[in-house]
Formats: structure tokens, C-alpha cells, sequence
């Protein structure tokens, strides 16, 4: 069973990218062209049934961007499913909340930053 970009998702995830919200397509011009350590990230790229807004596959992270809808109860439930399955296969994930990214893009991308940083880190060196 394929566990990374299923073929059945491809239309939606394309729809996904051009459809970023602003706060997604803000923290995309942080990330994009390898502007964050030189790290690749991917937006709208899936794991299992799950589509990630954005995921660097090199150290394993899934960068969550959640509007007020991740409030509710049941998304609620949801997001902790979500992050519990994507814990399960060695993804670390963080989210920020979409006032976070409006109003404080500099600690977003310096959390970002550290977080790449420390993950980078935690690898064995390459052979």
C-alpha cells in the first residue's frame, strides 16, 4: 500500500495548492525555493489518507496552518487523530494558528527555523 502522494489524491492536492489561503501562502514564501536551511517543503503533500499543507520530507516535518474552523470539538478530534497517525510514522508536526501567522510572521519563521534546526540535528550524519 502506498503511503506517500496517492495517485487518487493528485486532483485534489493540485486544487489544494491553488487554492492557499493567504496566512498558507505566507508561511509558502517563507519555505518555498529552499529558503528555510536550505530544506525542500512541499505544500499540500500526503501521508497515508491525510494531506499535510506542508511537509519536508529530509527531516521528517509537517508545518500545520489551522483557521478558527480547528476550534470546534470535532476538528478538534480530528487534528489529534491526524497528528497521533502522523507521530505513529516519525513525523513531527506544528501548528500555528492562522492570527499567529497575520500577526506574527517573525516568531513563526524564527519557531520554524528553530525547529528545522534542532530536527536537522537529531539525525545520524549521513554515510
Amino acid at each position: 500500500m502506498r503511503l506517500y502522494n496517492k495517485p487518487e489524491t493528485k486532483d485534489f492536492r493540485r486544487k489544494l495548492r491553488k487554492d492557499l489561503t493567504k496566512e498558507e501562502r505566507k508561511i509558502w514564501n517563507l519555505a518555498r525555493n529552499r529558503k528555510i536551511l536550505n530544506l525542500k517543503f512541499f505544500r499540500q503533500y500526503s501521508i497515508g489518507k491525510y494531506i499535510l499543507d506542508f511537509y519536508c520530507p529530509q527531516i521528517r516535518l509537517c508545518l500545520e496552518i489551522d483557521g478558527g474552523q480547528h476550534s470546534d470539538a470535532e476538528d478538534k478530534d480530528y487534528d489529534e487523530k491526524r497528528t497521533e497517525y502522523l507521530q505513529s510514522v516519525k513525523i513531527k508536526v506544528i501548528r500555528f494558528w492562522n492570527n499567529e501567522v497575520n500577526q506574527n510572521i517573525d516568531g513563526v519563521y524564527l519557531k520554524i527555523c528553530e525547529e528545522c534546526s534542532r530536527l536537522i540535528n537529531s539525525f545520524p550524519p549521513s554515510l
